[in-house]
């Protein structure tokens, strides 16, 4: 009898221990502030709504399967003599369909949601606003994130502003071993190679500083290699555009060179002005033929 009591009890502890951790992960995730849960873009919010569209569809083969774990392992215990000896399930239908079915059903749901979301959230689809998108074009460097405004002919190292509610057009290179960049609250992440030029549309719904790094380890200063992203009002993108331009020190091909010998946690730098067709040469120094 003893030994019933304490079997069940170790039973009712093990369910209990899971349960516990299941509202645990819960509430942290509903209270804590998570970047990729609590999205400040258009597209941060559609990426958002798709994980979680997709855990909770996992969710209904995940959980049942935890479930039963737990109470076949009680139901069949050693120690219960009253449990149905029943050797031939492997030739019950119904439990055949039903444990092909509803994951076959699942996949093919989520299959229809990842195509559809693949073509809206692609980052080289323009987004829809009424506002002109503004271009940065960014370069990945050893260890830090180099912006340049094209239009602006302005650069800055490790902090890009931009106004709120405007499309912004990411041209994204790098001048180093791959890297990623991501702006976790704002959408996802796009790889920088070099040679390459790839595209990131995103958008902030409000302002506010937010978090930019990189996703992907690329050496010693990786820690390090962070930077602000700065949503604003169009007047304050205006008036910071200007003072900008009265930088004391202008990104030329000689201070780009220094800047891009490796260094790690590189304070904030800006530049008045850009050489002509700097990005372009970032992009294809890589792509030229070798001069012996």
């Amino acid at each position: 009898m003893q030994a019933k009591m304490k079997s069940r009890w170790k039973v009712a502890s093990s369910i209990a221990l899971f349960l516990g951790a299941v509202v645990a992960g819960l509430v942290f995730l509903f209270n804590s502030d998570i970047a990729v849960l609590n999205p400040k873009g258009w597209v941060g919010m559609q990426q958002r709504e798709l994980i979680i569209i997709a855990m909770s569809l996992m969710l209904l083969i995940v959980l049942p399967v935890l479930i039963l774990t737990f109470v076949f392992a009680w139901k069949y215990r050693a120690s219960n003599t009253k449990a149905t000896y029943a050797p031939d399930w492997d030739r019950n239908h119904l439990a055949e369909i039903l444990w092909w079915a509803v994951p076959l059903v699942i996949i093919a749901v989520l299959s229809v949601i990842t195509w559809k979301s693949c073509h809206e959230l692609d980052p080289f689809k323009p987004l829809n606003s009424h506002a002109k998108p503004l271009k940065i074009q960014v370069v990945a460097l050893d260890w830090k994130w180099l912006f340049i405004y094209p239009e602006q002919n302005i650069a800055t190292l490790n902090f890009v502003q931009f106004p709120e509610e405007t499309p912004i057009d990411f041209e994204i290179t790098s001048d180093a071993p791959m890297n990623s960049f991501w702006i976790p609250q704002l959408g996802g992440q796009v790889f920088a190679m070099s040679g390459m030029r790839t595209k990131l549309q995103l958008i902030a719904n409000e302002t506010g500083n937010f978090r930019g790094c990189s996703a992907n380890i690329s050496g010693q200063g990786f820690s390090g290699m962070t930077f602000t992203a700065h949503a604003s009002s169009p007047d304050e993108f205006a008036t910071w555009v200007s003072a900008v331009k009265q930088a004391s020190q202008s990104l030329n091909l000689g201070m780009y060179t220094r800047l891009a010998e490796p260094s790690s946690y590189n304070p904030v730098a800006q530049y008045s002005g850009v050489e002509e067709g700097l990005f372009d040469w970032i992009v294809m120094k890589y792509m030229m033929p070798s001069h012996k």
